[in-house]
Order: C-alpha cells, then sequence, then structure tokens
C-alpha cells in the first residue's frame, strides 16, 4: 500500500511530468549501482537525484546546475555526478534500507519536470519463517468430551529454543474474525530434533480443553510471531456432534440388545440340537423294538 501511495504521489506531484511510467531494477545485496537521466533541455537550471522511501519525506541524493560539469555530491556511498549531457548517479554496496523510488529532477524557469523514475529493489537473503502445521483429532468430538489440539512449528533456525510466543484463535461458526483465547508463553523446552540432521526443528505446542459443548465449535487456529512475521497454521476445524452421555448409552443399550439376541440365537440351537437328538434315540429305539 505504500508503495502505491509513493507512486501516486511520484505521478501527481509537480507541474509537469514528461515521463510519467517508472521501472523497477532489481539487485542482490552488495552489488553497485548506476542510474543516469539525461538532459532534456539546453536551457540553464537546476538538476536533481532524489530518494523517496516510503513513510519518509523526499531526499536530495544531489544537485547540480545544468553548466556546471564540475559538481561531485558524494557520500560515503552515494555519489552523483554530471557528465556531458547526463547526470549519473551511483551507488555502491547497496544495502536493503537502498530500496526506495530514485527519480531526477529538472527546475527551469519555474518550471518541474520529473522523469527516469526507478524503483529500486534491493534483495537480500530471505529470512528462516517457519512453517505451522496443525493436526485434527482423528476421533469424533461429543458433547462433554475433552479435546486436545496439536499444533507443530517446523523451522531450520540454528537456535535450540522454540518461538517464545504461541497464540490460539477461535472463529466461532458464525464468526467472521477469530479472537485470542490462549497465549502460550515456552520455557524453551519443547523443541524436538528430528533423527536426520539436516531437517528442521519441531517445536510442538498442545491446547487443551475439558467438557467442552456445541459453543466450543468452530475453527481454531495457532500462531507464531517470529522474523517480523505472524504465521498461522491451516486451522482445525472442531465439530460438536450431540451429547456424549445419551450417545454412549444408545450404544451400550445397542451392545446389549445385539448380545442378548446372540445368546438367544445360541441357546435356540442348543435346544433344537438337544431335540434332535432325543428325537434320533427314539427313532433307533424304536427301531430296535421292531427288530
Amino acid at each position: 500500500m505504500l508503495i502505491i501511495l509513493c507512486i501516486a504521489l511520484l505521478l501527481t506531484a509537480g507541474r509537469c511530468m514528461d515521463d510519467q511510467s517508472f521501472v523497477t531494477k532489481n539487485v542482490h545485496l552488495g552489488e553497485d549501482v548506476t542510474l543516469t537521466c539525461s538532459r532534456r533541455s539546453n536551457l540553464s537550471g537546476l538538476l536533481f537525484w532524489i530518494r523517496v522511501v516510503a513513510g519518509n519525506l523526499p531526499e536530495v541524493l544531489g544537485a547540480t546546475y545544468t553548466f556546471d560539469q564540475g559538481t561531485v555530491n558524494k557520500t560515503p556511498r552515494i555519489t552523483t555526478k554530471q557528465e556531458t549531457g547526463t547526470f549519473v548517479l551511483h551507488i555502491i554496496q547497496t544495502q536493503l534500507n537502498d530500496t526506495a523510488f530514485y527519480y531526477c529532477e529538472e527546475v527551469i524557469e519555474l518550471k518541474t519536470t520529473k522523469w527516469n523514475i526507478t524503483f529500486l529493489r534491493v534483495k537480500g537473503p530471505e529470512p528462516d519463517i517457519p512453517v505451522v502445521i496443525q493436526e485434527l483429532p482423528s476421533a469424533p468430538i461429543y458433547q462433554g468430551d475433552s479435546v486436545t489440539l496439536q499444533c507443530s512449528v517446523l523451522s531450520d533456525l540454528q537456535k535450540n529454543t522454540c518461538p517464545e510466543d504461541v497464540y490460539w484463535f477461535r472463529a466461532g461458526m458464525n464468526e467472521t474474525h477469530p479472537s485470542v483465547i490462549y497465549v502460550y508463553r515456552s520455557s524453551g523446552d519443547a523443541c524436538e530434533r528430528q533423527s536426520d540432521v539436516h531437517s528442521p526443528r519441531k517445536c510442538v505446542y498442545k491446547f487443551s480443553k475439558n467438557n467442552i459443548s456445541s459453543s466450543d465449535s468452530g475453527n481454531y487456529y495457532c500462531a507464531v510471531a517470529t522474523c517480523g512475521h505472524v504465521i498461522f497454521g491451516n486451522g482445525a476445524k472442531l465439530n460438536i456432534e450431540g451429547n456424549n452421555l445419551y450417545l454412549r448409552s444408545a450404544r451400550t443399550t445397542r451392545g446389549c440388545a445385539v448380545s442378548g439376541l446372540t445368546m438367544f440365537v445360541c441357546l435356540l440351537c442348543i435346544l433344537l440340537s438337544v431335540k434332535t437328538l432325543d428325537n434320533l434315540q427314539v427313532f433307533a429305539f424304536r427301531s430296535y423294538a421292531n427288530l
């Protein structure tokens, strides 16, 4: 948003701007950069190299008269110099704070013209941003149960401690924005080293809640603040399925009914077997008597 605001200010500032486009120049940290702007008039006037950093006022890096080609403005890392037909800006060993908008400005007879607007982006090493993974409960959750949510933070940081603060948020079924429900202050003892020496460090955090009810349904998120970033997990959706005691009683009743039916069938089979055996004995006795 600040970059967009800077662009708007640059494109609307001044009474005249011949070139309202800008280019982006990407460099790596420590590289040298040279920007040039060609003079657009043979009249006498002033030339400026100006830098605009988001959130700050424009900064004049160098100024010269158009007819004076011997003027050199020099700081420890930034030099401006007028050469034949051009005004040159040279930055040595760029730093991250050199990321900004740069433009050339010419003032002749109270008329201001800006051109050669360049957004210089200095790329440094990417910060080690951890990955936050949340695990869902494997079994159905019923009213009255206890539930434990787990959040794992994977990081390649060389430190031996986990992130100090972990935040748990919950957004109800009809809520748009989550609210903080718990803040975990780490003592540094939750880290687990993976078996592979090159694998990331795993920090495990758990959030438990007893005797849950239907009002506890919703999406639960864990988040860590590190390296100037706030990283949220993928979220865990908690659905409360009903009255736990009633469901357990129903399951127990169904189990008893099935067991009773099974025993009845077994008993019936035994009785039928006994009756069949008696019939066979009677038949055998009668057959023997007729002999």
